[in-house]
């Protein structure tokens, strides 16, 4: 791209990106917006073009923010970029952040050429997240999908991928997938969800932080009993059965710590396994860039950030669900936040108010999120489900068995040695579906509890998506040693004041 640097590139066209965008656009800004979808909306705005929003939750949000989005293209501040994902970014050049792109699929883009790359003064992650899987034994058979893969082929193509659906996991999210299955004529068998409802009485003023979500719950469990979907808690699926297809799953009742109660075993049958426990934050550029993380409430590792949405890197912001899973709402408020916040640490003018506003919004979906995570945790023993022939790796084809072998035999208690030695996150995947799992069944065997070093490991990616080696040999050579690797980035201004 032949502009000058922009003084912001927000990667992610999301709750989070949107609301960043439109934030720092509006405050004068001129922003990149790098998305690998079609159009704005991401995961959860996910819709066909001409959508009118019709099953889509909280559509006025995405409606306001797109008419924003388009003042914005309109008035010159925003440079769309659709249909490309950011592969790596390089800290040296005419700006401190220089952001590579390739397409997101072969031919992507339309008539136009691909966007090679974009350079900006500051960069906003906002990149989401994906569905996190525990396997069981069974679920590479075909028939068994993401829950929020099920709902993406429901929201963006109305295709309803079976016909007999079992939804099965932990957390809220199983219950819009269950009733927009049902509600587009599946016949959803079960819902069956790992943990108690009754675990949201133990915080009772943190799960009514954010009173909208329990009128949203009432809602679901209104299409729940409308559509007659049968919903059992402290439930799992331990086996998937068929050869070819799915044809049946076996269900057993779990204890509050995910042990399987003897005697409470059912088989049902189905076509479709739609399994959700909960969601694992796209970390790749933040880990990259040398953000710090850590192990967030629900197990999974999140970015670092301060109130403001600063990353511990200069001139790097993050939002949405890679500071820590906690809905749409929390994620346009932190991304309307960062995009602020920006602006700010470029010099211009933001209302203190706005900010104190935002951050109290904030803080009170982190402590409703830290609530839900808490009532809905991935069960302790879950690994106790598996058996040595379970698929854990299904890009490398490795089993339990192996990892478990290697870990007895060579001493592989962490995943990057258990990687070296028996290949899980070797694959194309480069670990993104099977790190969290691979993690958890090594610290498991050792008596210990999974750390943020556990799950740093399979995280951190030489590439943030896959690229061709043509665009690797587009790389301009390196720097001579001993320069430093472009303009230092300037310390940041005082913050939008969220005290």
């Amino acid at each position: 791209m032949s502009e000058p640097p922009f003084d912001c590139a927000v990667v992610g066209a999301g709750p989070a990106g949107l609301a960043a965008a439109t934030a720092a656009a509006g405050e004068g800004l001129r922003v990149a917006l790098v998305d690998a979808g079609p159009r704005p909306g991401g995961q959860f705005w996910r819709h066909a073009e001409g959508s009118t929003g019709a099953g889509q939750h909280d559509w006025a949000t995405f409606t306001r923010l797109a008419d924003a989005l388009r003042r914005g293209i309109a008035a010159g501040l925003i440079h769309h970029v659709p249909l490309h994902q950011v592969w790596t970014v390089d800290r040296a050049g005419p700006a401190p952040f220089t952001l590579r792109l390739t397409p997101a699929y072969e031919g992507a883009g339309g008539e136009g050429p691909p966007v090679g790359q974009v350079a900006a003064r500051a960069v906003v992650l906002c990149p989401g997240g994906y569905d996190r899987q525990l396997p069981v034994p069974g679920w590479t058979t075909p028939g068994v999908m993401a829950a929020g893969g099920v709902q993406a082929l429901l929201k963006g193509q109305g295709t309803v991928a079976g016909r007999r659906v079992v939804v099965a996991g932990t957390g809220p999210f199983l219950l819009p997938v269950a009733t927009g299955l049902a509600a587009a004529g599946a016949r959803v068998v079960a819902l069956c969800e790992a943990a108690s409802p009754a675990r949201w009485l133990r915080r009772p003023l943190a799960a009514a932080a954010v009173p909208g979500k329990a009128v949203e719950g009432a809602g679901y469990a209104a299409g729940l009993l409308r559509h007659r979907v049968p919903y059992l808690p402290r439930t799992v699926v331990t086996r998937v059965h068929g050869t070819q297809e799915v044809t049946a799953v076996t269900v057993e009742r779990v204890d509050g710590s995910g042990r399987v109660v003897p005697g409470r075993t059912r088989r049902l049958d189905a076509d479709l396994v739609a399994f959700g426990w909960g969601f694992t934050p796209s970390l790749e550029l933040a880990l990259a860039l040398g953000a710090d993380t850590e192990r967030g409430a629900d197990g999974s590792l999140v970015a670092t950030v301060d109130t403001a949405r600063r990353a511990t890197v200069p001139g790097v912001y993050l939002a949405g669900e890679a500071t820590g899973v906690g809905g749409a709402a929390k994620a346009v408020a932190e991304g309307e936040l960062a995009g602020l916040t920006a602006a700010v640490d470029a010099g211009r003018p933001v209302s203190r108010r706005r900010g104190r506003r935002l951050a109290a919004r904030i803080a009170r979906a982190e402590t409703f999120a830290d609530a839900m995570h808490r009532a809905h945790p991935v069960p302790e023993h879950w690994t106790e489900w598996l058996s040595e022939e379970t698929r854990l790796c299904r890009c490398e084809e490795v089993s339990v068995g192996d990892v478990q072998r290697a870990q007895d035999g060579l001493g592989a208690g962490d995943p990057r040695t258990a990687k070296l030695l028996a290949r899980p996150g070797m694959g194309r995947c480069q670990g993104r579906v099977c790190g969290f799992a691979t993690a958890s069944l090594l610290a498991s065997r050792a008596g210990r509890p999974v750390t943020g070093d556990d799950l740093r490991a399979p995280a951190k990616r030489p590439l943030g998506a896959p690229v061709t080696l043509a665009e690797l040999a587009a790389l301009p050579e390196p720097e001579e040693p001993g320069r430093p690797d472009g303009p230092e980035a300037p310390p940041p201004a005082p913050s939008v004041d969220t005290a």
